[in-house]
This record gives C-alpha cells, structure tokens and sequence, in this order.
C-alpha cells in the first residue's frame, strides 16, 4: 500500500505520497496554522488532496516534541499549541485511521539509516543540529523509541569534560544549565562567540567568516567541533553505533564531519573508533520521508 509521509513544521507543514516500493509519487505544502484545530484540519487536507488521486494511504507523521507514553498527551514541542494535547488520537480520529508519528529527529534518523548516508550501518545514531539539538536512534532498520519516548534525546544531556571557560554554564529553556543544546545548536554557538568577541553574528555568518580566515569565527568554530565532538563520545561510549549522521541548518557548516571526526578519537573509551561522522543525504526531506517509514511494509493501517 502507498504511504503518505508528513512533516510537521513549526511554519510549513509538507506531505509527500510514496508507493510502496518507495518512489515519490506526489508531494503538498500548506502553512502552518498557529492553532491547534487549524493544525489538524490542514493535516487532514493534505491527506485528503493526496488520496483523492492516487487512492488511500498509510500516514506517518513527523512532528516536534514527543507523545508521553503515560498519559498520550504532546510534551515538549516548540509549536506550544500541540502541548498538552491527545494529538496523535485527534489526528486518527479526524482521518478515520490509525496514525504513526514521531519526533522529527526520530524519522531524519529512520529515513537516513534506510536508504541515506547511514543505509549501510547496523546501529545509526541520526543528530538534529539546528535551532535545537536532537536525534534518533535506528537499530538493524527498526526505530527505537524507549521506555519515556525519548530515546535519542541527547541534547538536553550537560556538556562533557568542561573545561575552565565552560563551567559557568548558560541556562537552558528546559529549565537545566549547560545542556549541549545551548552550545551545540545554531543559537548557542552565535551565543558562545557573542560572549567571547561581541557583536550579533549568526551560526552561518560564523562559519562564512571562519572560512574567509578570520581568527575569532575560526576559535568559535574550532570550539564548536570540539563540543560535539565530546557531545557525540558519550552517545558512543553507550551506543556504539556504526555510523553517526548529522542534520538540522548547522550540518552544512563545511568541514564540520571533517573537524568532529578528527576529534572523535580523543574522547572515545576505545583504542580504535570505526563510527563513521557523515553528513545528511537527503537534508530537509527526512523528515517527511522518515514519517512514511514508520508504517513497514508488512502492516496495514487500515485507511
């Protein structure tokens, strides 16, 4: 049966149908409504434009936060309309079927381990480096959720190994300081090098600057790949996966897979380090694209 895949996003909401051999059959894109019931009729729109030609479909959805396992509610998204709220049941019962869904970075994970950058690993850990840090878990093609739903969520771990200057943590949104969200994300590195030079330079400003040979950029940079680079040793001093793919704005940072594996070594428990650091294969299309994944071809979802 074809699968429709969507992702969730906190401006643009995207729908792509694949059939079940997964070729791209038709893709939709509508705006974000700020609303909740405005969330779930545009969903159930897309759904519908996308079945109205090409017949029903299994639908996986991509979104931000994570469904609490105790009480089903959303937790944790930073489109805050959704929090607190049965969405995955409200989404099943307004297209009349039962609906799969994940954390975003849960299916960049899923869809990059399938036939992306980490397609030839037993064990992927998939990492989200935008606006926030977050990723995902896929062990032998099957994604791992966990006990609390939040398997993968390393963001919100404190930075290991600080050094004098990172002791005096910043705050985090979460309530936490010195997490390696507010390091390793977009913002947090802008935020590291305003502390250190001044000024308002962006995460890609940083990075254009670094490249253009200017000391300062270069230092914020050089600090970057080195955070996640000890970031990503404790994910591997436990998980000890085959390959590790970075996504999300940051990752196309040039050189950044170059600088952390390099790095990697020195902080691992291991006298040898085979994970491969790789870059995203198919970007900003994971998301939808992993969210289609989450239905394998031998389960019907009964549309």
């Amino acid at each position: 049966m074809n699968r429709i895949g969507i992702d969730l996003g906190g401006t643009k909401i995207e729908a792509r149908l694949f059939s079940g051999d997964g070729r791209e059959l038709a893709r939709q894109r509508l705006a974000t409504p700020r609303d909740y019931d405005g969330t779930l009729g545009t969903l159930r729109e897309l759904v519908v434009q996308l079945e109205a030609t090409h017949g029903p479909a299994r639908v996986g959805i991509a979104h931000p936060g994570s469904i609490s396992p105790a009480s089903g509610l959303m937790r944790n998204a930073n489109s805050v309309w959704l929090n607190g709220r049965p969405f995955r049941d409200d989404l099943s019962a307004a297209l009349g079927r039962i609906v799969r869904s994940a954390n975003d970075a849960n299916c960049f994970a899923l869809s990059e381990a399938r036939d992306g950058a980490g397609r030839e690993g037993r064990v992927i850990f998939g990492v989200i480096l935008g606006t926030g840090v977050g990723g995902g878990v896929v062990v032998h093609g099957r994604l791992l959720d966990g006990a609390q739903g939040i398997a993968g969520e390393w963001g919100h771990n404190p930075l290991p190994w600080p050094g004098p200057d990172e002791r005096d943590p910043p705050p985090c949104w979460c309530g936490k300081t010195g997490c390696l969200e507010t390091w390793l994300s977009g913002p947090g590195l802008a935020a590291d090098h305003a502390r250190r030079h001044g000024g308002t330079l962006t995460a890609n400003a940083i990075f254009e600057a670094a490249a253009a040979g200017d000391a300062a950029a270069t230092g914020s940079v050089a600090r970057h790949a080195d955070r996640l680079a000890r970031g990503l040793a404790t994910v591997a001093n436990i998980l000890d996966p085959d390959v590790i793919v970075l996504g999300g704005g940051v990752s196309n940072a040039a050189g950044l897979c170059q600088r952390v594996t390099a790095a990697l070594p020195d902080w691992l428990f291991s006298d040898v380090c085979r994970t491969r650091v790789v870059r995203h294969q198919h970007g900003d299309a994971s998301g939808v694209r992993g969210a289609a994944w989450l239905w394998p071809a031998d389960e019907s979802g009964g549309p």
